[in-house]
């Protein structure tokens, strides 16, 4: 009788362990389930304006609580779609990080909106020694004559004509992720409709120069250009101004007839040339 309690106290035992383990994991799956979310993420690297194919995305789970703005749950919605950054294997694939729909791949997805791409001819100086790479900002320099001058050697003048101007390709290479230089001889560079005509003036009249600067400093200097003169150090030749001649002084004279004393008597004007006089009797 006891050993048939004892063992209907263990069944009994056992089956409430059972159900309190199924309670647990389901709890548990239920958490797990609702503290994760499938976000799309690149399965290989991916370079700026390349299109998504189905096998270059896929499906991981994500925290809840730390799935970033914009991401994307279904890889559909993502066929076709442009890259317009640079994209490292892993990387959560966000909708800032994509070109518009509809927009085709190519150097053209990633322009910005009311800007233009342009291609200046360069060399291993102009183009900063190969350094001037995707991503970079640069300003250009334009060395010209000076209209006024009077010849070609005292007219030189080199003028910072744009700045903070970003450079898209080098090349027919677009990839931002490159930092190893490289000699070309070809950069694009991303400008406004204005700043495409300035340099496009700019490349026509003179030669060109890129300097490159800190990818954090935006802040525009102004510069009055660099000449012959300035780079001596010597100060600018004064130009006499003429001045106009004054009209010439006419001077006048006047005759002062000095009145004759006034005398009793009777008295007779004698004119004698051009003096008179009066005598009196």
């Amino acid at each position: 009788m006891k050993n048939i309690r004892a063992v209907l106290m263990l069944v009994v035992a056992l089956v409430a362990g059972i159900a309190a383990v199924v309670s647990a994991s389901r709890w548990l799956l239920q958490q797990s389930s609702s503290s994760v979310k499938q976000v799309a993420v690149a399965t290989n690297d991916l370079n700026l304006g390349q299109p998504l194919a189905a096998d270059q995305v896929r499906l991981v789970s994500w925290p809840t609580a730390s799935v970033p703005p914009g991401a994307f749950e279904d890889l559909k919605s993502l066929e076709g779609r442009v890259v317009r950054t640079s994209l490292l294997r892993g990387e959560p694939i966000l909708e800032a990080k994509l070109a518009p729909l509809g927009t085709k791949g190519g150097l053209s997805a990633v322009i910005g909106e009311g800007k233009r791409a342009i291609t200046v001819r360069v060399n291993d100086v102009v183009g900063v020694a190969g350094f001037a790479l995707p991503g970079n900002l640069v300003d250009v320099i334009v060395n010209t004559n000076e209209p006024e001058a009077k010849d070609a050697a005292s007219g030189s003048i080199s003028k910072i004509v744009l700045e903070k101007i970003l450079v898209l390709a080098v090349a027919q290479q677009v990839s931002r992720d490159d930092t190893q230089p490289k000699v070309v001889n070809a950069v694009t560079l991303e400008v406004t409709p204005d700043q495409a005509e300035k340099l496009d003036v700019a490349r026509s009249v003179g030669t060109l120069s890129l300097v490159l600067r800190n990818q954090v400093d935006v802040a525009q200097v102004a510069t009055g250009g660099a000449t012959k003169v300035t780079l001596l150090g010597k100060p600018a030749p004064v130009v006499p101004v003429k001045q106009e001649a004054a009209p010439p002084r006419i001077q006048t004279r006047i005759r002062t007839i000095a009145a004759a004393p006034v005398r009793h008597g009777d008295c007779v004007g004698v004119l004698s040339g051009i003096h008179g006089s009066l005598e009196c009797f």
